[in-house]
């Protein structure tokens, strides 16, 4: 059973890499190009980091009100998301801060407030809890607490999260959840180069402070053309990767290579799967996941946060409320084990294809 676990983990890499440089991530970005929508023009193939990269440049070079600051940024970043950031903006608009999350979220909180376009970086997901109190009851409450004479709309959180194949309990997890739970923040996850730089200028722009997750997997490993203007992609709208009729999955971030290659297989049985990509997870797009549903009678939401109160949770209890009398089975959940996440077994952790191969199936048969 290792040995499958492993061979499923190499299939993963592969599969996240290979998406992109085949047909740009999925056949919808195709489609969005080939219709000259959002982005649609032409662009070269770049990866995950190189996008956000861009992102911040055409943010900056757009906004004088812009700033870009956190641990290492100056520098590049970790994953080198800022690289050439302060060569061309210059230390007054991209700079280092302290060790110190709280103090980055609350610095950003004040800087939103005073009219300004703050992007912080929390340089991995899981120490972003030192800076909770102030995202959740500072910038989340701002505007409420005020009465709208005040707010600090101008607020975006970055940072890495989920699984990087040796992160181990420190640099693996998946909190989206925490946030979803917090009236007045946008929380957004793209899936791939292209979706993570029209998102993110999309965060970057929007009137509410957003906290924007980047699945680090994939920072190197997807690869797509994307357009090299100024593009926006739509908050709070999900997109149809896949178009299906018997069983309808639900994803976020890296999760949806997996569940494409669970797609994949579920047809050579003649299954077909209708995959949807949620995007942004608060406020999320419950018309288009209900459609969806209606359809095909059966729903399967997959995420790597364990399965205990993860945002699949709440997916589940919306859909069983809205579609009830048309569901035909019950909501299959598949997510990452109510455990820290682990280093040595975190094959074993994952929501992988074969993981999600079997839930289909179940649920199909149900």
């Amino acid at each position: 059973m290792a040995a499958r676990f492993l061979r499923e983990l190499g299939s993963w890499k592969r599969a996240a890499a290979g998406i992109g440089r085949r047909r740009g991530y999925t056949a919808a970005a195709v489609a969005a190009r080939e219709e000259g929508g959002a982005g649609g023009g032409g662009g070269k193939a770049v990866n995950l980091f190189t996008a956000i990269n861009q992102a911040l440049h055409i943010a900056l070079d757009s906004d004088p009100r812009s700033y870009v600051f956190g641990e290492d940024v100056s520098f590049g970043g970790v994953f080198r998301c800022t690289t050439g950031l302060a060569d061309r903006f210059g230390r007054n608009r991209v700079f280092n801060t302290p060790l110190c999350e709280q103090g980055i979220a609350g610095f950003a909180v004040g800087l939103a407030a005073m009219g300004n376009r703050a992007i912080a970086e929390i340089q991995f997901a899981d120490y972003i809890f030192p800076a909770f109190d102030q995202i959740v009851n500072e910038a989340a409450k701002f505007r409420y607490r005020s009465g709208n004479e005040f707010n600090c709309g101008g607020l975006t959180i970055r940072s890495p999260y989920g699984a990087v194949g040796h992160g181990g309990h420190y640099h693996s997890q998946s909190p989206e959840a925490f946030f979803c739970h917090v009236p007045g923040l946008k929380v957004v996850i793209p899936r791939s180069p292209r979706e993570a730089k029209g998102l993110l200028l999309a965060s970057i722009r929007d009137p509410n402070p957003v906290v924007f997750f980047e699945p680090k997997w994939l920072y190197r490993l997807a690869v797509e053309e994307v357009p090299e203007e100024d593009y926006m992609l739509p908050l709070s709208q999900a997109e149809v990767i896949r178009k299906g009729n018997d069983i309808t999955l639900i994803g976020w971030g890296a999760q949806l290579a997996v569940l494409e290659q669970a797609c994949e297989a579920a047809a050579k049985d003649g299954i077909s799967c209708e995959l949807i990509d949620l995007r942004t997870l608060i406020p999320w797009d419950k018309e288009t996941v209900e459609a969806s549903v209606s359809k095909t009678g059966k729903l399967l939401v997959s995420h790597e946060a364990p399965i205990t109160g993860g945002f699949g949770a709440e997916i589940a209890a919306s859909i069983t409320e809205r579609c009830f009398q048309r569901l035909e089975a019950p909501v299959a959940r598949v997510c990452g084990l109510d455990t820290p996440f682990p280093l040595v077994y975190e094959t074993f952790y994952m929501p992988t294809k074969n993981k999600v191969l079997d839930a289909i199936k179940a649920t199909v048969n149900y």
